[in-house]
């Protein structure tokens, strides 16, 4: 323990620091293993020994990477996409496979190192690329919505090649019986499992979840992790094949979310040791003397492999700039890459010089994959000036409409919940324009006489086009949250005082989007709730006006333009006045007691008030409460609480007592 205790310490500390520093960057974490591996390794420092114990431990890594695309697997998704999914993911993989293996076959490779190099470059980083779509709020964008079927047809592809390299170790001749051996063991066992797999494993993990222990849950996971990787080792198969029928299984059921967050810790720090072992095995040396055919390797691949998916996606009827961007997104190697490159560096299929080729080759192109991706719609304007017309087209067609509107109201996202609003904005004339991004959405609704357009809302110029500086309300209907945030800071830069009315699913996230702008947040959870009790409370016999007085008192404790109000004669008639809250103004004097004080000195909070925003002489608008802000005279500040609360907070801030 000694001994191995300044190991784990050096390993720690560096994949810490090397972490952060990557992630600073705004380069993948997946690279900043990949050095620590390089630099501890025997091939540089030394401190990293190459032994078995440490491949065995990295070898889980890869486990629960395949647990964790079983359980994302589901059948009606897989349905739905499967156009793209088995058309234009499957051409991809075909073209980008045959094509790698007769260059390598034709630069004196054999055909079992052909295959293995093909087959890694087939693939591409689900995790960058997934990460990078999500923080762009690109996921549900055409191009973005190509590139995840694409991944998801490489990963389902990965299987029979995890498959089919085992058996290519195997010392025969015949490795065509070796690979239908280990396909009917594993259709075998697939049938076995989903045929009566699924109660039992229901059964067990309703057994285990009603210890109601999440200690004994997370174990119970690994447990079934573990078992059916071993039951797959022991049938001829990999450890991977197993953990991935295990998620496959487990998403079968309803405990499938809850897995997947018990185990993303485990997963993503088992990962992490199975990249630093993959940069274990980078010699630098090798990699050095052979630096040429690394660059011409690198960018002939991601050259290539955007080159294939752009065309391949202009065949399958979408336009060229869509192509060119889902091209750029997908190419480099992926995590898959060096799995499949490890397993056959232990089969000895692959010759050391070109493992560290095609290694170098991978890494490299991981590396450049975020800038390409961040890129990637302005190098696809700049390569089809088609899209950049489309694009500007887009704006025009927006701006034809938007302009010719006053006093109208932009519906950002016209699914169910835009549609509803639309109806009654109809029903009372009040003229409005939607854009959506869902293209087919836009077309039947345009076609049914519908103001909607085609377009990303989030950007500024379609705003503007939209009419936004002349509308009287925005509406965002959107349930990522992601979404809506970068929408919210587009509006805030480009027309501030439009009030803005956002649709959620809940009420989680309420304040951080006032925050960010919005006049008033509507959770979807939350309405139905009301409606549901609203209508159980009348058929209980319960009266209308009680039960509309006791909607609208909770609407008034969740919903800020339902919040208080300036209190007047009738009020007493209602309801109590000390419990009602109500807005309320202090005036501040120079003899007042806070006069020339910062707000953040003021403890509002000690006397349970909410100070709304400040008014001052001579401004038009209402300002929003700053800590920095210093008071001086005339200025009124606007407080919400109940009236014995105000008060003793007026007293307070007059006189100090």
């Amino acid at each position: 323990m000694l001994d191995s205790l300044p190991l784990v310490l050096a390993l720690l500390i560096s994949s810490v620091f090397l972490v952060w520093l990557f992630r600073y960057l705004k380069l993948p974490a997946i690279i900043a293993y990949f050095t620590v591996g390089l630099i501890l390794g025997p091939h540089c420092i030394g401190v990293l020994p190459d032994s078995e114990s440490s491949r065995h431990v990295a070898e889980f890594g890869i486990v629960f990477l395949m647990f964790s695309i079983g359980l994302e697997f589901s059948l009606p998704k897989l349905h739905s996409m499967r156009n793209i999914l088995f058309g234009l993911g499957g051409a991809q993989v075909l073209i980008t496979l045959l094509t790698s293996m007769g260059l390598a076959l034709w630069s004196g490779l054999d055909l079992t190192s052909a295959f293995v190099i093909g087959s890694a470059f087939t693939m591409s980083s689900t995790a960058i690329v997934s990460k990078i779509l999500m923080q762009r709020i690109d996921l549900d964008s055409r191009h973005g919505r190509l590139a995840i079927g694409i991944l998801i047809f490489q990963d389902i592809v990965v299987i029979p090649i995890l498959i089919l390299i085992p058996a290519l170790g195997v010392s025969t001749n015949d490795w065509s019986s070796v690979f239908l051996m280990s396909l009917l063991k594993i259709i075998f066992l697939f049938f076995i499992l989903f045929k009566f797999g699924k109660p039992v494993i229901s059964f067990w993990f309703s057994v285990v979840a009603n210890q109601r222990s999440r200690e004994l849950f997370i174990m119970n996971v690994l447990m079934i992790t573990l078992l059916f990787s071993f039951a797959t080792k022991m049938a001829g198969l990999s450890y991977s094949i197993g953990a991935f029928m295990a998620g496959m299984l487990i998403s079968e059921t309803r405990y499938r979310y809850q897995v997947e967050s018990d185990i993303a810790a485990f997963r993503d720090l088992l990962l992490g040791l199975f990249f630093i072992s993959i940069g274990m095995l980078l010699n630098i040396n090798e990699i050095a003397s052979n630096i040429s055919y690394v660059i011409l390797i690198t960018f002939g691949f991601i050259l290539f492999k955007a080159f294939v998916i752009s065309l391949l996606t202009r065949l399958f009827n979408y336009e060229i700039g869509v192509g060119i961007r889902t091209g750029l997104i997908l190419a480099q190697a992926g995590e898959f890459s060096f799995v499949i490159l490890s397993l056959a560096r232990n089969e000895n299929l692959i010759g050391a010089n070109e493992f560290q080729v095609i290694l170098a080759a991978s890494l490299f192109s991981m590396i450049l994959a975020p800038f390409i991706i961040q890129y990637n719609g302005r190098i696809a304007r700049y390569l089809s000036k088609s899209y950049s017309r489309n694009s500007a087209d887009m704006i025009q067609a927006i701006e034809s409409t938007g302009q010719s509107l006053k006093g109208h109201v932009i519906l950002c996202g016209y699914g169910r919940s835009g549609q509803y609003l639309a109806r009654f904005l109809k029903e009372e004339n009040i003229s409005f324009i939607a854009i959506d991004i869902d293209p087919s959405r836009v077309s039947e609704a345009s076609a049914g006489g519908e103001h909607v357009m085609y377009g990303d809302a989030s950007r500024r110029v379609v705003l503007e086009a939209a009419g936004i500086k002349t509308a009287k309300m925005l509406v965002i209907t959107y349930t990522n949250l992601k979404s809506c945030m970068k929408l919210l800071n587009v509006i805030q830069d480009t027309c501030k005082d439009i009030p803005v009315i956002v649709r959620t699913r809940d009420d989680t996230y309420m304040d951080d989007i006032r925050s960010a702008g919005a006049s008033e947040v509507v959770p979807e959870t939350l309405e139905g709730s009301l409606m549901l009790a609203s209508h159980a409370l009348i058929i209980l016999g319960v009266p209308l006006n009680r039960v509309v007085k006791r909607i609208r008192s909770f609407r008034k404790e969740r919903y800020k333009l339902f919040k208080g109000y300036f209190s007047g004669m009738s009020d007493a008639e209602t309801e109590a006045k000390e419990a009602q809250l109500k807005l309320h103004t202090i005036e501040i004097h120079p003899k007042s007691h806070v006069y020339s004080w910062k707000l953040i000195q003021i403890p509002f909070t000690m006397f349970n008030v909410e100070l709304k925003y400040l008014r001052r002489p001579n401004m038009l608008e209402d300002i929003k409460p700053r800590d920095d802000i210093i008071l001086s005279k005339g200025d009124i500040l606007v407080v919400l609480g109940t009236m014995k609360e105000i008060d003793v907070l007026e007293k307070y801030i007059l006189t100090g007592k």
